[in-house]
């Protein structure tokens, strides 16, 4: 596999969602830096981007929204097949400019002492995280969200 360190700049196409292990992902597009040597009615490009960083992670499912230009630092790998997607695992996140119209939400972020949830209305699953941004689990459904605390605190001594 063809994998390349690289800077993108683009915006940011969709909402960023949860992943699995602490990982946050969403779709960057990017235009080409001269758009006179391409075609006019040339498709832009679409990146798929994950993080697993616990600050990038937080930024990107707090702060980020459709329409934010990012500059984004990380390892592109090439899509396995033509027509999908390259993917690039950031390692670093600028934000250079914000959308022009703020975006509502409809996942709701709650916090349980040290630990944040994030209730989304398409999804029954309730994804957990502490407050530092590290990986809990997926409660369920809100109801085992307390159990899943609980799991991890006796397993992990309690350090969020």
């Amino acid at each position: 596999m063809d994998t390349k360190h690289c800077v993108i700049d683009g915006w940011v196409d969709g909402r960023p969602a949860p992943g699995p292990r602490g990982t946050a992902t969403f779709d960057l597009v990017v235009r080409p830096a001269n758009p006179d040597a391409v075609a006019e009615d040339a498709p832009d490009t679409v990146v798929t981007c994950t993080s697993g960083d616990p600050r990038i992670t937080h930024e990107l499912l707090n702060g980020i929204q459709p329409g934010d230009l990012l500059r984004v630092t990380g390892t592109m790998v090439q899509p396995p097949a033509p027509g999908e997607p390259a993917r690039l695992t950031v390692d670093a996140l600028e934000v250079l400019d914000t959308g022009l119209i703020p975006v509502l939400r409809d996942m709701v972020m709650d916090r349980y002492g040290d630990y944040c949830v994030t209730f989304d209305a398409d999804r029954e699953k309730v994804p957990v995280f502490t407050r530092l941004g590290q990986w809990v689990g997926e409660a369920d459904n809100p109801d085992a969200i307390a159990t899943l605390i609980d799991i991890h605190e006796r397993v992990n001594g309690g350090d969020a």
